[in-house]
């Protein structure tokens, strides 16, 4: 029995070192719903960073500027992104906080056959940044990235979206859409996020 109550233990410990992601789920109206401990403190994180970025943009109660954002353009993509299916490969992403160590929001609607009043918003955080900064330099050499696919993660890691990539490397999008396919298929990801995770990670 105390054998049971010592992995108890041990798991628990490791639950805490490995901080999951945050969870966060709310109403159309913007009525928090759900946030675990960990988007709670990860809120804090990203309140602090964005006033001391910005002394007169104030928080939102608990919830951070970037975050509802990112909700209100779940709520737009939700008029028309009516049903669940809609929704199974797509989720709207923000990278925010301290540029050292930045969060990343990844959001999605459920829709409700009541309507959008009636759907829920879930966004996930977690933290980008473990190791302080992005080195895309030792990232380029584990992947083989060329440099103008090492450019498009760097911009993939401010959270930016294909046609700004697209305007700041001054090459159309769809070249962006293959820079980043090839990215995938080099890193074995699968998604945009995947990318940064595994480019963190190197």
């Amino acid at each position: 029995m105390s054998d049971a109550i010592h992995q108890t233990d041990q798991s628990d410990g490791l639950a805490d070192q490995r901080a999951g992601s945050g969870i966060v789920v709310l109403t159309a109206s913007m009525q928090l719903l759900h946030m675990n401990r960990q988007a709670s403190e990860l809120a804090k994180k990203i309140n602090a960073a964005e006033q001391t970025g910005n002394a007169a943009r104030s928080a939102h109660g608990v919830l951070p500027a970037a975050l509802t954002e990112l909700c209100g353009e779940i709520i737009k993509a939700l008029h028309v992104r009516t049903e669940a299916k809609d929704w199974e490969q797509f989720e709207i992403k923000r990278v925010t906080g301290d540029p050292n160590q930045p969060v990343l929001l990844r959001g999605f609607g459920l829709p409700d056959r009541g309507g959008v009043d009636h759907a829920r918003l879930v966004v996930t955080m977690e933290e980008l940044g473990r190791k302080q900064n992005l080195n895309t330099d030792l990232a380029r050499e584990k992947f083989q990235l060329t440099n103008r696919e090492q450019a498009v993660v760097e911009h993939l890691a401010k959270g930016w979206t294909n046609k700004e990539i697209a305007n700041a490397l001054q090459i159309t999008e769809q070249t962006v859409k293959e820079h980043i396919k090839h990215i995938m298929r080099k890193t074995t990801a699968t998604t945009r996020t995947g990318i940064l995770v595994q480019i963190f990670n190197s």
